[in-house]
């Protein structure tokens, strides 16, 4: 349990450094790419930072909306990988 709150420190760390918005606006459930604070430039940059930070593979089958739209579902996308 103790890694799953790390890891989501550091994802959350790296999304609140990587949007220019409001930091207060985003929480662990905002749907980053809908509400515009993630690009598709921003999301290629994202897979590559998860990679290299968790040290985890990220194939076609993973490139899923639902993997990667909040804070709480890149951690837990995270820990599915790490397994």
């Amino acid at each position: 349990m103790e890694n799953d709150t790390i890891d989501k420190e550091k994802v959350k760390s790296y999304v609140l450094q990587a949007v220019y918005a409001d930091k207060e606006k985003i929480h662990d459930d905002t749907l980053i790419f809908k509400e515009g604070y993630f690009d598709s430039m921003g999301f290629m940059v994202l897979i590559s930072f998860l990679e290299e930070e968790f040290g985890i593979k990220t194939g076609d089958a993973d490139l899923l909306e639902e993997n990667f739209e909040s804070i709480n579902a890149i951690t837990e996308f995270v820990k599915q990988k790490k397994q």
